[in-house]
């Protein structure tokens, strides 16, 4: 053990020995400075008792179609309750329990309208879509110790949803699922694209190629804002035969080219100076990630570059997205981790990359953005 991991070690046991103690949170709650910062850690305690009953809350917002009855708002408890097929004493719960988290808000006595985070949640589709699909990490992480213990190749909930990471490894349950799994990625895509659009400039890329680009939503973003680029899908062949449809009705089937194949079996197309892989590389354990970015370096041209964009580890101000969420998430769908730039940087370098560097985002709760250079 070193000496700064040993000094470091005694610092946190000393530390957590001063929090744990009685009389030292008694001292805290009543010194006027030291009490802000006491009560703004109570705070982040009980939210993380609270948590589930908070997500639980939203969740019954967006299945009982609430956010768009607010919109009709101000309505009385009454109108809502039967809107709702819920008693009115249920009703108002539930609104309750929406105005502690912004959900919901009175305008007046009983005059019941969108909140601030309401109203946000209320605009957007892709948001409910993913507050719709959690019920499933919820049912997986009802007992998270047995969600821990079990094999990794036996199935949960999210498993099965997600058959479309199964299909790339050479399972044959696809159809409908795949659909699926492209229809929701689809609706939540443009939080990532809307990252990258405002941290990348790509005045300087002619042809880029996004890979596993399922229905071509980010394509669709990025051909949007930049007229000029010249756009390749490459996804499985039945997602392409939807996606390159898609994306060329959004951007004119000129400026598309649409290659089928498995990013794990096959080549990548070559002649792209930008290849972009939009929350993917997260979505897979170590060896076959390591194996993606080998398969694109061996495709692109000295001086061609990887923009990988996607929810990353150990990110200040955006911690427990990486490796709270995400980890127990990734965990429950049987594959994949979430890595810190560092990581991401180090596989880089081991695929035979001249060079990578992260690249700020505003959000990077949604997104963050490595590019690296062939």
């Amino acid at each position: 053990m070193s000496r700064w991991t040993a000094l470091r070690t005694a610092w946190i046991a000393r530390r957590n020995r001063v929090f744990a103690n009685p009389r030292f949170q008694y001292w805290a709650a009543r010194l006027p400075l030291i009490r802000l910062i006491a009560r703004s850690r109570a705070d982040a305690a009980f939210d993380l008792l609270a948590g589930f009953a908070y997500s639980q809350v939203l969740r019954a917002y967006v299945e009982g179609g609430l956010f768009e009855i607010l919109k009709d708002g101000p309505l009385d408890a009454a109108t809502i309750a039967s809107r709702m097929d819920l008693s009115e004493d249920a009703a108002l719960t539930l609104l309750r329990a929406g105005r502690a988290l912004m959900l919901s808000e009175e305008a007046g006595p009983d005059r019941w309208m969108l909140g601030e985070q309401g109203a946000v949640f209320a605009a957007n589709a892709g948001v409910q879509a993913m507050i719709r699909h959690h019920r499933l990490l919820y049912a997986d992480l009802a007992d998270p110790i047995a969600l821990l213990r079990r094999d990794r190749k036996e199935p949960t909930g999210l498993s099965r949803f997600w058959t479309y990471a199964g299909a790339l490894h050479g399972a044959t349950e696809r159809g409908a699922q795949t659909t699926e799994y492209s229809e929701l990625m689809a609706t939540s895509q443009h939080f990532v694209a809307d990252e990258v659009l405002a941290s990348v400039g790509f005045r300087d890329v002619r042809r880029l190629l996004d890979v596993g680009g399922g229905h071509g939503a980010f394509l669709t973003a990025i051909g949007s804002a930049w007229p000029h680029l010249q756009l390749g899908l490459f996804d499985l062949p039945e997602v392409v035969e939807t996606g390159g449809a898609v994306l060329g009705e959004a951007v004119g089937a000129n400026r598309i080219s649409v290659h089928p194949g498995n990013f794990f079996k096959d080549s990548i197309p070559e002649g792209y100076d930008m290849v972009s892989l939009i929350r993917i590389l997260h979505d897979h354990d170590d060896e076959p990630a390591q194996a993606l970015l080998a398969n694109i370096r061996a495709s692109l041209a000295p001086g061609a570059r990887l923009l990988i964009a996607e929810p990353m580890a150990r990110i200040p101000g955006a911690e427990p997205m990486g490796e709270a969420f995400f980890g127990l998430y990734l965990w429950a769908m049987g594959s994949g981790r979430p890595r810190s730039p560092e990581d991401i940087i180090a596989m880089l370098a081991k695929a035979g990359f001249a060079s990578a560097r992260p690249v700020a985002t505003a959000q990077p709760v949604n997104a963050s953005v490595i590019i690296a250079r062939a």
